[in-house]
């Protein structure tokens, strides 16, 4: 086609470029329900975009020969919030609604000697056009989760460090954790070989479970903030699996998001501690941990193993069989001798500090936290 007739040809579908735009919102909403369910701002947004796309076309018509500008134009005539408030499938559909309608009414226009070399131009540039906005929907998807990256790692290291204001928590919110919702706190290795893809899978039987999940790198620990159904102990024994090699501690239960710091700190300290049993189950609770915070050091842990004992302390009987029968003699009869009690009298006493305190004097890891209690409250 000569080249004067192809432009003749151009300047008629611009003229009529105007009224082609609407004919193809009002196909769209005719078409597509979601479309129809867009507010004004958005549905204006769609709009540009397929003006930019018919100006696009008659362009790509008007110079086949020249080097042919990105179709990636097209979707810059909308704002970049646009790849949030509709899927890439969705857009994908917008696209296939509008090249049928084109694909109809510009060859008419252009008339029967034109018809052929427009809607050639249609395809083509219609195929551009899929591919530029998978490329809008990768770079945005590559964007969010690079800030959604950074916005989560400043949000757990608030956290962890007891810093987290309301803004803060506001930010958690954009991250999909529930509003004012406590959870549970794990921290572990993190995974033993391709960190990022052992994340991701955790993400995604999180996801699969219909959990929240927070995480971030502490040190050389993982930690996680899991809110979802369920209790502790089954987010615990679901997520454990997908840390590296090592104890799995889970912290104190965090009733609401202001409890969240100080669960993460226990559950941190403990974790530090962990080494110290290594028989320990996995996961294993921070509370069950006790003893061997006391002795790293952890001043809360200390605090906590007197306060367990408080009522203990304050019957003098209760106190002397313990610590007789922890520090002097370890059977029944023996603890009996030294009181001069008969051995169903210690016995008792033994079942009474047992629903004081939560903690057998007969089991080892139990009686090691009840003697370090002892001492603690003398020191």
């Amino acid at each position: 086609m000569a080249a004067s007739t192809r432009s003749t040809t151009a300047r008629r579908l611009e003229r009529a470029s105007g009224q082609l735009a609407t004919t193809v919102t009002a196909h769209l909403d005719d078409r597509l329900e979601w479309f129809r369910d867009l507010p004004p701002d958005e549905r204006s947004w769609v709009a540009l975009i397929a003006q930019a796309g018919i100006s696009g076309v008659i362009a790509w018509y008007r110079e086949p020969d020249q080097a042919r500008a990105s179709a990636l134009d097209v979707f810059s005539a909308a704002p970049r919030e646009l790849a949030g408030a509709i899927t890439l499938e969705q857009t994908v559909e917008m696209v296939r609604c509008t090249v049928d309608l084109l694909e109809q009414a510009l060859p008419e226009i252009a008339g029967p000697d034109a018809a052929a070399g427009v809607r050639d131009a249609v395809l083509s540039y219609s195929r551009e056009i899929a591919f530029a906005a998978a490329e809008v929907y990768a770079r945005a998807a590559e964007a969010r989760g690079a800030w959604d990256a950074r916005l989560e790692a400043l949000v757990m290291e608030s956290l962890l460090r007891d810093e987290a204001d309301p803004a803060i928590l506001a930010r958690a919110g954009a991250l999909g954790w529930p509003t004012g919702a406590g959870g549970a706190v794990l921290v572990g290795p993190p995974p033993d070989a391709d960190s990022a893809g052992g994340l991701q899978v955790m993400r995604l039987a999180a996801e699969h479970h219909g959990m929240a999940l927070l995480t971030a790198l502490h040190g050389d620990a993982l930690v996680v903030l899991a809110a979802g159904p369920g209790d502790d102990e089954r987010t615990a024994r679901l997520l454990s699996p997908h840390f590296g090699t090592g104890p799995v501690v889970i912290g104190p239960r965090a009733a609401d998001t202001a409890s969240i710091p100080a669960s993460c700190s226990t559950a941190v300290s403990a974790y530090a501690a962990a080494r110290g049993w290594p028989d320990a189950p996995r996961p294993v609770a921070a509370d069950d941990l006790l003893p061997e915070r006391a002795l790293a050091g952890e001043e809360r842990a200390r605090r906590q193993l007197v306060s367990d004992l408080d009522a203990v302390l304050a019957d003098p009987d209760l106190r002397q069989t313990l610590e007789v029968h922890l520090e002097r003699r370890t059977s029944l009869e023996g603890t009996a001798r030294v009181l001069f009690v008969h051995p169903n009298t210690v016995r008792y006493r033994l079942r009474r500090i047992e629903d004081l305190t939560g903690r057998s004097p007969g089991e080892p890891r139990d009686a090691l936290a009840l003697r370090l209690g002892l001492i603690l409250a003398r020191l």
